[in-house]
């Protein structure tokens, strides 16, 4: 029979190669440097709603890998709210809504406090509010004292994916885990935050939740990474669009004999990317940030606005008048009449490339 990783009698003192893994990262650690810098040279607005966005996504998507969609305005209104931002108009989060917000602020904002097992139950407690997950009460704000299995398929049919270790010792895997998570060691915090993912998840220690809460650590231990609790990527974005090879990888390394090196690669790399992704939209932020800047003073309409930045952001497909009319809801000589002031201005040209009809694109500064 097939053991899990917490069966082996070297649990869980944790393996990995680092010639595997050092290069991803290096890479990891370059690009959160590029883009930290590239936040310092972004104004104090820019940078609140950089936060605000990539909070939002990070609580949004952490809840969607386990299949609950929560309401983007709520989620959006309760962070902006906890954060002192400007928050008037917006959507009355629900009661749930307000608990996963209020978890995820907790370990990004507070990333330097140590992590007890007070502040675990409180991040627990807060995802389930009422004491019930769906149609099942659980033990909310303290451990699970059941059998914990993760299975799939119709009823005796069930197909078991992860058997969690007993309740009876995870009082006891737990404290060990939290001694390492509140130890001054010299691993490096990326490094920190893959094996506390994983050790976590492992462990399963609450009846629900035990996913959103092992991201909400990664996202502490990202945050210590670099000292700052401005987030400007979304690991969880990025978990989710991965969300086969996430669930696979953990389901093939819960069989190792202590050698995590193959999560720790996947894990860094998939960070990696969710820092790409970053990067880009950074740059095209930044990008934004210069044209505004330069045409603070220059006259310009509702709708010249509106469509132009809708091109800083990325407009898919060719700009035409149709479109512009369509988009900013006027007539096609408005819209030609728009496009030309900007022609004029210096802010838009005709593209070079031919054809039937005319397509316009921003012109560069």
């Amino acid at each position: 029979m097939v053991k899990y990783i917490y069966e082996y009698d070297n649990w869980p003192d944790f393996t990995w190669n680092d010639s595997e893994i050092n290069y991803t990262l290096g890479k990891v650690r370059h690009l959160q440097g590029k883009i930290l810098g590239q936040m310092e040279a972004l104004g104090f607005s820019v940078k609140e709603e950089t936060t605000l966005s990539n909070l939002t996504m990070d609580v949004l998507k952490s809840s969607e890998i386990e299949g609950e969609w929560l309401n983007y305005e709520q989620v959006r209104s309760s962070i902006a709210r906890r954060l002192g931002l400007d928050y008037a108009g917006m959507a009355i989060p629900d009661r749930n809504v307000e608990g996963v917000v209020e978890m995820m602020l907790d370990a990004t904002q507070r990333y330097k406090q140590p992590l007890n097992e007070e502040r675990l139950f409180g991040w627990h407690a807060a995802l389930f509010p009422t004491g019930w997950s769906g149609m099942h009460r659980i033990d909310a704000g303290g451990y699970r004292k059941e059998r914990m299995q993760i299975v799939s398929g119709a009823m005796g049919k069930e197909k078991v994916h992860y058997e969690a270790p007993s309740h009876e010792r995870i009082k006891g895997l737990m404290d060990t885990f939290l001694e390492w998570v509140n130890s001054k060691n010299n691993l490096d915090n990326v490094l920190k935050s893959a094996i506390a993912h994983f050790w976590f998840i492992i462990i399963h220690p609450f009846d629900d939740g035990n996913g959103r809460i092992a991201r909400a650590l990664s996202d502490m231990f990202l945050a210590r990474s670099e000292d700052s609790s401005q987030r400007f990527y979304s690991l969880s974005n990025q978990i989710l669009m991965e969300r086969k090879d996430y669930y696979k990888m953990l389901q093939k390394v819960q069989h190792s004999k202590g050698d995590i090196t193959e999560w720790i690669d996947w894990y860094l790399k998939c960070l990696y990317r969710a820092l790409l992704s970053a990067e880009q939209l950074t740059e095209r932020v930044l990008k934004k940030s210069v044209f505004w800047e330069k045409h603070k003073e220059t006259e310009l309409n509702s709708r010249q606005r509106l469509m132009l930045n809708k091109l800083l952001d990325g407009f898919e497909g060719k700009l035409k008048s149709s479109k512009w009319a369509k988009i900013s809801k006027c007539s096609e000589d408005t819209a030609l009449r728009d496009i030309k002031d900007l022609i004029d201005k210096s802010i838009l040209r005709k593209e070079q490339a031919g054809g039937r009809s005319t397509n316009y694109e921003l012109v560069e500064w």
